[in-house]
């Protein structure tokens, strides 16, 4: 997205990042950057909390009207209730391991299944 946006706005398109990798977007210099820190895959907010979501697009589009400098980044005022989510996210251990594989090999054999499906008989 960040390299779309840096697109976009070369082509005088204006943009802003909603996102939770504060570090890699912030590498990518993106002209506008509103940062909310849920964990990754939600940067607009909790599932099915359309009064926050909406906030947050609110806020996004108050950062496209009223940033005064390049790279701007703005950090939203937002919680998820409860930060138990930062022990656990991307927590490998061994505890984890076997979980983890055989996970994995669910994965592998729907994608073998998968390309089964999908290539040509013959």
């Amino acid at each position: 997205m960040s390299l779309t946006a840096r697109a976009l706005e070369s082509a005088g398109i204006p943009t802003v990042i909603v996102g939770s990798a504060l570090d890699i977007v912030e590498y990518c210099a993106v002209p506008r950057f509103l940062f909310i820190d849920f964990p990754l895959g939600n940067p607009c907010g909790k599932p099915f909390d359309e009064i926050m979501q909406t906030d947050i697009i609110k806020d996004a589009f108050k950062l496209l009207s009223e940033a005064k400098q390049a790279q701007c980044t703005v950090k939203g005022n937002y919680s998820w209730g409860s930060d138990i989510w930062r022990e656990n996210y991307s927590r490998v251990d061994k505890s984890m391991q076997e979980k983890l594989r055989l996970r994995g090999e669910r994965r592998r054999q729907r994608q073998g299944n998968n390309k089964n499906i999908n290539s040509p008989p013959g």
